[in-house]
């Protein structure tokens, strides 16, 4: 009973999925260059140098259609055929300069298209969709997905507005702060520049690309506080809010802080939760009707560094 309700939520999301793909194919692939034609230069592009024989079998399209495909294509200076070195009955099939150019207004149109569909979904939206998508790929190819590289370095020159950057941008549209609360972030990082003694600011990467960030600023000799802990939602997940957190509490340790503080507010559910494994206690709280709409409330967050 159970397969049975797993193959029809399949097959329900199979009608689904193909009334979606379909308005894509639509507007995307149009006279001279319908699906199938589209899919032979797609397949050309990705394996420059390969046989007829291999587009038809990866794409499923039957021989005398692959033939009639071919042909055109060649007929149009879209594709070549060049002699296989190792095997004189076999051809090879190459894009032309022409076809390669075709390959990109292809691309491009399809790109326009797909943007145009999820340009109003939220961000973190679009990072479950195109995770899930992965996620099917993956299943059905039997293979585990490439895992990206997670990696925390020293900030660097231009890296303050990449904070600043992420903190408006993200607490304006999961939140609705204000533009008062991205000022508030900016004045804090340029404080912070002028004078880090004993301090230091980290940008986690992923793939080479700055997702998230922390930092550790002096308050006392004794006294550290933790700031502009925040990670791109797209990229929640990979366990970077743990070795962000690492990273600071290390630093701290290395520096001979006996203590490290911050501040957060209670709407932030997934990092309050990261402050308590790591043994965080909320120890103050106050009312904040600056920075959005309605009131929010900031809470303290201490660490004792000595037990």
């Amino acid at each position: 009973m159970e397969t049975i309700q797993h193959v029809e939520k399949i097959r329900k999301f199979n009608r689904y999925y193909a009334n979606v793909l379909g308005k894509i194919d639509q507007e995307i692939y149009h006279k001279p260059f319908p699906l199938t034609e589209a899919r032979v230069i797609s397949e050309l592009h990705s394996r420059n140098g390969c046989t007829a024989t291999e587009v038809r079998e990866k794409l499923g399209i039957d021989r005398g259609q692959m033939s009639r495909i071919v042909q055109k294509l060649e007929e149009e200076n879209i594709i070549l055929k060049k002699q296989a070195t190792d095997d004189k009955r076999q051809y090879l099939l190459f894009l032309t300069d022409e076809g390669k150019q075709i390959y990109a207004n292809l691309v491009a149109t399809a790109n326009h298209e797909v943007g145009k569909m999820i340009q109003d979904l939220p961000k973190h939206d679009v990072a479950r969709l195109t995770g899930s998508m992965e996620t099917i790929e993956s299943i059905f190819a039997k293979e585990t997905p490439a895992q990206p590289k997670v990696t925390i370095r020293t900030f660097q020159p231009g890296d303050a507005g990449f904070v600043a950057q992420l903190h408006g941008t993200l607490y304006a549209e999961t939140y609705q702060f204000g533009p008062i609360f991205e000022y508030y972030v900016m004045k804090g990082l340029t404080e912070f520049l002028l004078d880090h003694d004993r301090g230091e600011l980290w940008i986690a990467e992923v793939d080479g690309k700055p997702v998230g960030s922390i930092a550790i600023a002096k308050a006392t000799e004794t006294d550290a506080q933790l700031r502009w802990f925040i990670i791109d939602e797209q990229y929640q997940g990979l366990g970077i809010g743990k070795k962000l957190i690492e990273t600071a509490l290390q630093f701290c340790k290395a520096q001979h802080y006996q203590h490290v503080f911050l501040w957060t507010v209670n709407i932030l559910g997934a990092a309050r939760h990261l402050y308590s494994r790591y043994d965080f206690r909320r120890t103050e709280e106050k009312s904040n009707q600056e920075w959005t709409k309605t009131p929010i409330v900031e809470e303290r967050w201490d660490l004792d560094l000595t037990k």
